[in-house]
């Protein structure tokens, strides 16, 4: 390509990014003044963006405003955006309990966990065993079953911390114990998603080298972490912020994309990487893992705008609508149920769990990122990709609505706690 071809693209790519970025900013003012997170209107903008152009302008349209060189630029900066964020996030969603939290976040978390872990696998069987392989990728089915388990389980603790810092809950016994159960099962989530895209590749060989990779993944990062807490590394950080800030962001990607190349998602490197930082309040890596995360929240909106090119625009009308009732219904419900029911046996009150299963059952950007990842190693189809969606859309717009709900039960005297900040609902 000569430097004439080449700046015409990069300006495209820049005009593509700023696009995206403005479609962003509308849909986090629209969910404002609908009192939704903001994740939810970027994530519907997003993904309809594709399909609006198409629909008003033609499918040429869309392939002049996004060819497939921009698009691969696009997918690499969409993947890279994901990445840095969650190598921040994961470094600060450090959360402190109590006592008598920690001895109920197991029930929690197991309840938030479980019993949507088996409704996922349960769907899946009943998948396979009906003999629907449009509903399925060209995966083996234990990679399938897996996957729709762990997809229906995820809570997206990005989502949620918003969320309870929206409703200053984020520094309550309530919202402690809410985002320690999404990191908890999130960090199980991950794993058991990187042994089904292990499973995908259908065969023995993959599995094993599945395993060795994250085993090897965790030493390596054992070993990390103990030189980034030697004194000469945080003496460097402090006084070179921006230079630790750069090689961290190199370092998260260096991981996720080999990772990647090795037949696992990138998400293990980013996971990874963000969980060796130290993370006490006094580290100085806090401050130079703060520009990575916000530079790969900048990054978010060319993810969600990707996944809609790649998959909205065939899977809207492909997709039967009693598939979509089916996947809502048992997501929300063992989603909901498990949590209430988890939070109950953690001693909790009824309508300390109420809140609970109904902050656990958040699951937006998360959900988004572990459906890409299935998709693209082929364990579902456009399909089952559009009825898990409208399950993350669903149950992330049903979070603040039910809390509000909550809090008109507490004023109207039926509830026991006498308000969410006030105690920590555990008896």
């Amino acid at each position: 390509m000569d430097i004439l071809g080449l700046l015409a693209r990069s300006l495209h790519v820049g005009a593509a990014v700023a696009a995206v970025l403005l479609v962003a900013a509308a849909g986090r003012f629209a969910a404002r003044r609908l009192r939704q997170p903001e994740v939810v209107g970027e994530i519907l903008c997003g993904v309809l963006a594709g399909p609006v152009v198409v629909g008003l302008a033609g499918p040429a349209a869309l392939r002049t405003v996004l060819p497939p060189d921009v698009l691969e630029v696009l997918k690499i900066l969409a993947t890279a955006g994901v990445v840095l964020f969650l190598t921040g996030l994961t470094h600060g969603s450090r959360v402190s309990t109590s006592p008598a939290e920690r001895r109920s976040l197991p029930w929690t978390a197991a309840g938030a966990f479980v019993p949507s872990l088996l409704a996922g696998a349960a769907l899946a069987w009943w998948i396979c065993a009906s003999g629907q392989p449009p509903l399925r990728g060209t995966a083996p089915a234990c990679a399938f079953v897996l996957f729709l388990a762990v997809a229906f389980s995820v809570t997206a603790a990005p989502v949620l911390a918003r969320i309870l810092a929206d409703r200053g809950l984020a520094e309550v016994p309530v919202g402690r114990i809410a985002l320690k159960t999404a990191l908890l099962v999130d960090s199980a989530a991950w794993l058991l998603l990187t042994v089904a895209v292990g499973l995908a590749s259908g065969s023995s060989a993959g599995f094993v080298r599945a395993l060795v990779v994250v085993v090897g993944a965790v030493v390596v990062a054992a070993i990390l972490h103990r030189l980034l807490r030697t004194g000469k590394a945080g003496a460097w950080c402090a006084r070179s912020p921006r230079g630790a800030a750069a090689v961290l962001a190199v370092l998260a990607l260096a991981a996720a994309f080999s990772a990647e190349r090795l037949g696992m998602t990138a998400i293990l490197g980013a996971v990874l990487v963000g969980a060796v930082l130290p993370a006490e309040a006094s580290s100085p890596w806090r401050d130079a893992v703060r520009p990575v995360a916000a530079t790969g929240r900048g990054l978010v909106p060319l993810f969600f705008v990707i996944t809609g090119v790649n998959v909205f625009l065939t899977a809207f009308g492909a997709t039967p609508p009693m598939l979509v009732v089916v996947v809502l219904v048992a997501g929300l419900l063992a989603k909901l149920l498990g949590g209430y029911a988890g939070a109950r046996l953690g001693g909790h009150s009824r309508l300390t769990a109420f809140r609970l299963g109904a902050l656990v059952n958040t699951r937006g950007l998360t959900e988004l990122v572990v459906l890409q990842v299935g998709y693209s190693a082929g364990i579902i189809s456009d399909a089952l990709f559009f009825s898990l969606l409208v399950l993350a859309l669903a149950a992330t717009a049903m979070t603040g609505p039910l809390l509000a709900l909550a809090d008109r039960i507490e004023t109207r005297g039926a509830a026991v706690p006498a308000h969410p900040s006030s105690g920590s609902g555990v008896r």
